[in-house]
């Protein structure tokens, strides 16, 4: 049997149980640099916890996916969060779970619009980078330091993520 999830467009509040949408749109911010820049302020909130932690910076290049896409794997990082923003105007695809005491729930997936990011907070079940359509770049804001900081685990049964 396949379990078919559909993803939805991602809004700050749909995505609100999971982490954070990182966009201009409807977000605080405020000019300096004498007016000629707009900071948008606070945007999502970077956890590094653990021993020798800090916060990291790096670029991702992520092939695309096809879809329907079969989700056979989720991830969490427990030390840390983890921001994705992309650097072109393209959608891609995000997965995230709720813990539950048997590990991670059923799947919710969301579509970006074009130039939304997220950031997931520290022990959030999500599946990986999945570009749609095209190759995209990322910077990534994470976690560093000296423990493993990742967990997969595997579903007994992929579930089917389709766009629409």
């Amino acid at each position: 049997m396949t379990r078919t999830i559909i993803a939805q467009l991602l809004t700050r509040e749909s995505f609100a149980p999971f982490g954070d949408v990182i966009e201009t749109e409807g977000a605080h911010h405020y000019p300096i640099n004498g007016g000629k820049c707009e900071r948008y302020h606070d945007l999502a909130k970077v956890e590094a916890t653990g021993t020798n932690a800090r916060v990291l910076i790096s670029l991702f290049k992520g092939t695309p996916y096809e879809f329907p896409l079969s989700l056979k794997m989720v991830e969490r990082h427990p030390f840390g969060s983890q921001a994705f923003i992309p650097l072109s105007p393209r959608p891609f695809v995000v997965i995230v779970c709720h813990d539950t005491p048997d590990g991670p729930g059923e799947p919710h997936a969301f579509i970006t619009h074009p130039g939304q990011g997220v950031n997931y907070p520290r022990n959030l079940w999500h599946g990986v980078l999945t570009p749609v359509g095209e190759p995209q770049d990322f910077v990534v804001v994470d976690r560093g330091g000296d423990e493993m900081n990742a967990e997969e685990f595997y579903f007994a049964e992929p579930y089917e993520i389709r766009l629409s």
